[in-house]
């Protein structure tokens, strides 16, 4: 496996499209995570099943977020994306996020190019309202059976927001 942050940038962010690995398929348990030092993917654990993700959830290399850890992107598709692959997506918006006192706000994206929906999802209220609570609650809940209360969705950022987010992350990476 190639080291992602050597090999790919952080995509065309002012033109909303960002560069996505996938760490976690829709769907799974597994809290597989990006290992920086040794530039693999790694099981860091299995959570119970009833927290399985919502939605594929990736990275965007060279940007590191507040949490030391590179900026976590919640990728929505219709079906699972396999871990390790890389995509181009367009910018939604943020879900700001603080777990166990951090914040580790979580970018929203769509494929770059999505035929299947016509490129029509373009903002945050693009989606359903089912979508995001069903979000929101498996972010609220997540870590209830290990420390119950210790993350909350603060709030929805638009797609100038997640920008500046992502901006501020990229100049993190550049000043480590």
């Amino acid at each position: 496996m190639a080291d992602f942050n050597q090999i790919l940038t952080p995509g065309n962010v002012e033109n909303g499209i960002i560069n996505v690995v996938i760490e976690i398929p829709a769907g799974s348990s597994h809290k597989i995570e990006w290992n920086r030092e040794k530039a693999v993917m790694q099981l860091d654990r299995v959570d119970p099943k009833i927290f399985a993700k919502p939605t594929n959830y990736g990275f965007i290399p060279q940007t590191l977020d507040e949490d030391g850890d590179e900026l976590d992107v919640l990728l929505i598709t219709d079906n699972p994306l396999p871990t390790g692959i890389f995509l181009e997506a367009r910018i939604l918006g943020v879900m700001k996020f603080v777990d166990d006192g951090e914040v580790d706000d979580k970018i929203v994206a769509v494929p770059a190019d999505d035929r299947n929906t016509g490129n029509v999802i373009n903002s945050l209220s693009d989606l359903p309202k089912r979508t995001l609570d069903q979000i929101t609650f498996h972010f609220n809940h997540y870590k209830d059976l290990k420390k119950a209360g210790s993350t909350e969705v603060k709030d929805w950022g638009d797609v100038t927001e997640a920008k500046s987010i992502i901006q501020s992350s990229i100049e993190r990476w550049n000043n480590r």
